[in-house]
C-alpha cells in the first residue's frame, strides 16, 4: 500500500529571466513502512520536496498525496491540522519548548488537540528511543542527541502516516548522528513508522533501505537496497 504518492510535481520560483525551477516533474511513491532516504546536495530541490510533502508549501503543478488525502485541496488551516496529525517532522534543529518538560514537549502535538495520549503507545515509544528517565528533565539538561531523540519522540506520538526528517543529524557529531539515525531505523522497525530522510550525507543514506537521488530537481536514481 503506498502511504505517499507524487505525480508530476514541479515547483517553480519567480518569472521571466528570474525563474528559477526547484522541482522539475517528480514522480515518486513510497509504500507503508518503508525507510526511504531522499539524498542531494545543497540546491539539488530536495528541502524543496520536503516542504510540499510536508505541506509546508504548495507546488506550482502536480499532485501530492499522503494517506489518502490530496494536499492540495488544503486550505492553510486544514494544512497544518494534517501536518500536525499525519505528518511527523523532525528538523536538524530540535525545535523544543525550552521551558517545557521532556514529556510536556513529546506531548505537545496531542495538547494542541486536546487528546489524550495512548500510555502503552507512549512508553512503547519514550522506551525504544531511550528517554523513560528523561522525561522530566528540561531540553537544555540534555545533550544534542538526547534533543534530537525527544524530537523523534514528538514527531511520533501522532501515529503519523509519514515521518520527515530534514538532515536530523546536521547538528550533532559523529557519535550522536549514528546514534540518531540508529533511532529512526528502530521507529521504522519496532513501530513500523513510514520515514523520509533527507540528507545530504551518502553515509547517512545508506543506512536506508531505499535511495532516492535527487538532482536539479529531478530524481536522477531510485535503488532499493534491501
Amino acid at each position: 500500500m503506498d502511504i505517499l504518492t507524487c505525480e508530476k510535481i514541479r515547483k517553480v520560483y519567480g518569472s521571466g529571466s528570474n525563474q528559477v525551477v526547484a522541482l522539475d516533474g517528480i514522480d515518486l511513491s513510497v509504500r507503508k513502512g518503508e525507510f526511504v532516504a531522499i539524498l542531494g546536495a545543497s540546491g539539488s530541490g530536495k528541502s524543496t520536496l520536503l516542504h510540499i510533502l510536508g505541506s509546508v508549501d504548495k507546488p506550482t503543478s502536480g499532485k501530492v498525496s499522503i494517506d489518502g488525502t490530496d494536499l492540495s485541496k488544503l486550505n492553510q488551516t486544514q494544512a497544518a491540522i494534517f501536518r500536525r496529525r499525519k505528518v511527523g517532522l523532525v528538523y536538524q534543529f530540535y525545535n523544543l519548548i525550552p521551558t517545557l518538560t521532556v514529556r510536556k514537549n513529546i506531548l505537545m502535538p496531542l495538547a494542541l488537540d486536546k487528546k489524550k495520549p495512548n500510555q502503552e503507545y507512549f512508553d512503547k515509544i519514550v522506551s525504544s528511543l531511550g528517554i523513560s528517565d528523561k522525561l522530566e528533565a528540561l531540553p537544555n539538561q540534555l545533550s544534542g542527541g538526547g534533543q534530537q531523540r525527544v524530537a523523534i519522540a514528538r514527531s511520533l506520538v501522532y501515529r503519523p502516516a509519514l515521518l520527515l526528517a530534514d538532515e536530523p543529524t546536521g547538528n550533532l557529531d559523529q557519535k550522536n548522528s549514528k546514534e540518531v539515525v540508529d533511532m529512526l531505523k528502530l521507529s521504522n522497525r519496532n513501530l513500523e513508522q513510514t520515514i523520509l530522510l533527507i540528507t545530504h550525507d551518502e553515509k547517512i543514506a545508506l543506512e536506508a533501505e531505499r535511495i532516492i537521488t535527487v538532482e536539479d530537481g529531478r530524481i536522477i536514481s531510485d535503488e532499493r537496497r534491501r
